[in-house]
């Protein structure tokens, strides 16, 4: 036969009465109407089968029997507020604020999409994007400042976890006017290294793909480093220079003819994003939220 629960807060009303020598008083102090407190003790009353209160026109006190059941109750109610305490900090650590670092080209082509999925999923976690370039990702992930990054660059330390997340291709591109958009033939990569570009900052993972892919050459210094994709896209289309950049970044302009790719002899920038974080293995709390949605998105784009 299934027990009947007494009611959590009539046990606190009958706390009060012990407490406070009268039901008007810990009714009062409860904010219930005083009515409302005479009906629930009635109530728990015949649930336990046994007077609890005796009421007078000095106030009330305990049976013997209530006696009794307000010791139990006490520890009934300090039980429930170890509960409630415990379901605050699970939610406060749910809502916690989640910290991501990411390099520039996923923080400007993915992210976006990326955290909007994440957000419409989980309003109440508070998101900060730090944008940084892949090394500065790597410190910022390491000393624990953030709990996730994202990066672009061809290699992770081998004390960070890291999974792949997307894949991108970088190429050279020029202004329509540029003697390379007129030529017939790739490009030889001897000619690409001699060439001054539009580059990232050391530490960007875009820089640190080109300078890979070209280690073997003597190569001058850049015509002119910018601290993001999306500068050196302008430059290009202003007719600075040229320079390698990711196809997420010039898709539109290619299309429409503002911006012309460069075959170059030889030269292959297929280029792994990836997620990175501090071990465990096992990525949990909003930050594994946020690589779990991302994976699924990934693999549903194979």
């Amino acid at each position: 036969m299934r027990r009947e629960w007494p009611e959590v807060a009539t046990l606190a009303l009958l706390v009060g009465i012990d407490d406070r020598g009268s039901l008007g008083a810990a009714s009062r102090a409860m904010g219930m109407a005083q009515p409302n407190a005479s009906r629930a003790i009635r109530q728990l009353e015949r649930r336990f089968g046994t007077a609890l209160v005796e009421r007078s026109p000095r106030g009330s006190k305990l049976t013997a029997q209530g006696t009794v059941i307000v010791h139990w109750a006490r520890q009934v109610l300090a039980d429930t507020e170890r509960l409630l305490d415990a379901a605050a900090a699970l939610r406060v650590e749910r809502d916690a604020q989640l910290t991501v670092a990411s390099s520039m080209t996923v923080a400007e082509y993915l992210l976006p999409e990326w955290l909007g999925n994440f957000r419409r999923l989980n309003p109440d976690v508070q998101i900060q994007l730090q944008v940084l370039n892949s090394m500065q990702v790597f410190e910022r992930v390491t000393g624990g400042s953030c709990d996730l990054g994202f990066v672009e660059g061809p290699s992770v330390p081998n004390y960070l976890n890291k999974i792949t997340v997307a894949r991108d291709r970088l190429v050279v591109v020029v202004h329509p006017s540029h003697s390379w958009a007129r030529r017939r033939r790739p490009l030889p990569m001897a000619e690409l290294a001699a060439t001054p570009l539009l580059a990232r900052e050391p530490g960007s993972g875009t820089r640190r793909t080109v300078d890979v892919a070209l280690e073997e050459f003597d190569r001058p210094a850049p015509l002119l480093e910018l601290g993001s994709g999306a500068a050196i896209r302008t430059s290009v289309l202003a007719g600075v220079g040229p320079a390698v950049l990711s196809t997420l970044a010039i898709g539109d302009d290619v299309e429409s003819g503002e911006l012309r790719v460069v075959q170059v002899e030889g030269l292959n920038l297929q280029r792994t994003l990836r997620a990175v974080w501090r071990p465990p293995r096992k990525l949990g709390g909003p930050a594994g939220e946020l690589l779990r949605l991302v994976l699924r998105g990934s693999r549903g784009q194979r």
